[in-house]
């Protein structure tokens, strides 16, 4: 792999949060690279079009996380597993899109099956080594750049000492942050691609949820923007993340910068409840704290094409499919 191919990979996976949604009682999905991921809450299955038009699908179970451990029903505790068990499914998904593209390029067959790497596949150590530098740059672009600007602002404004005004305005400049790098990165072609495969998740999930027979027809129907996309969950974090900032008390930067890293799972468990409250009573006032996240979606999704929405519709008729063998039910809230 080619450092371009390297930086490529950690833009995709930059973006995994933005590219996903869905929740463990909901049919949900994630673009991938020239393909979709469609989850239902036992089974999920990949869709992904080579450059010679074949369609390559892996679909396997997904044991439900709550059904496992109990604990995880409970809320914010539930935000925090099925979030963690989204991205790592996220990941899984990425990394078999990446390797069908690889696998292109070499010449080789694709496989959805596990087993021996084969040429043009991304070797384990490589993804590991894309997530642990993805993660990295989250922090430092995140969470401690925005926290030293706006230290050094307090240097200036002294008013910046009271916690509430420090952290307003630490949470303001992260979400300049934000915005500033998804418009750069939607500048990317690549990037542009994931992003109309986006759309097409989207426009088959609402197909889905309308009861209406799968159809290309169907789903062109529908809108690109769906309340439980990752980018309105981020927007919300964001959000959340100002509010227990504030009220968790820290005393210099170091202190400051711990609890911004060890708060991840309470602000991501807090944000899954205003997300699911907001997905399920469209019409309170707490879902109006999403609207943002929708208006955001005009850059984080694009209009498909029919192929890539039917590429979205295998997905979900083979996780569907295979939802039904395992003797599922789907609840559609």
């Amino acid at each position: 792999m080619t450092l371009r191919e390297f930086l490529r990979l950690a833009a995709w996976t930059q973006m995994l949060p933005v590219l996903e949604s869905g929740e463990e009682t909901l049919v949900g999905g994630q673009a991938v690279m020239e393909g979709v991921m469609m989850r239902a809450p036992h089974s999920y299955a990949v869709a992904v079009r080579r450059p010679d038009g074949e369609v390559v699908i892996d679909e396997r179970p997904l044991p439900k996380l709550s059904e496992k451990y109990p604990i995880f029903k409970l809320p914010v505790l539930r935000g925090v597993g099925t979030l963690g068990q989204a991205m790592a499914l996220g990941v899984k998904a990425l990394r078999f899109s990446a390797d069908v593209a690889m696998q292109a390029e070499a010449g080789t067959a694709p496989e959805a099956g596990e087993g021996t790497r084969k040429p043009g596949e991304i070797p384990g150590w490589l993804m590991g080594l894309n997530l642990a530098f993805s993660f990295v740059f989250f922090i430092a672009l995140y969470k401690f750049v925005p926290l030293w600007i706006t230290t050094r602002l307090e240097g200036i404004y002294p008013e910046l000492h009271n916690q509430i005004l420090f952290n307003l305005v630490d949470g303001i400049v992260r979400l300049l942050i934000f915005l500033g790098f998804l418009w750069l990165i939607s500048l990317w072609a690549d990037i542009r691609r994931v992003f109309e495969y986006h759309g097409a998740e989207h426009r088959v999930v609402f197909n889905f949820e309308s009861g209406k027979p799968l159809s290309v027809d169907n789903a062109r129907r529908f809108p690109t923007f769906h309340p439980r996309c990752g980018t309105s969950f981020l927007l919300v974090v964001m959000m959340v993340s100002i509010a227990v900032y504030a009220v968790i008390p820290a005393q210099g930067f170091l202190e400051k910068m711990a609890v911004r890293v060890l708060a991840l799972p309470l602000i991501a468990g807090l944000s899954y409840e205003v997300i699911r409250f907001a997905a399920r009573r469209r019409g309170s006032l707490l879902a109006v704290f999403t609207a943002p996240g929708l208006w955001l979606q005009r850059i984080t999704t694009q209009p498909p094409s029919d192929e890539q929405t039917e590429v979205a519709i295998l997905a979900l008729d083979h996780a569907m499919a295979l939802e039904e063998k395992q003797g599922g039910e789907l609840v559609i809230a």
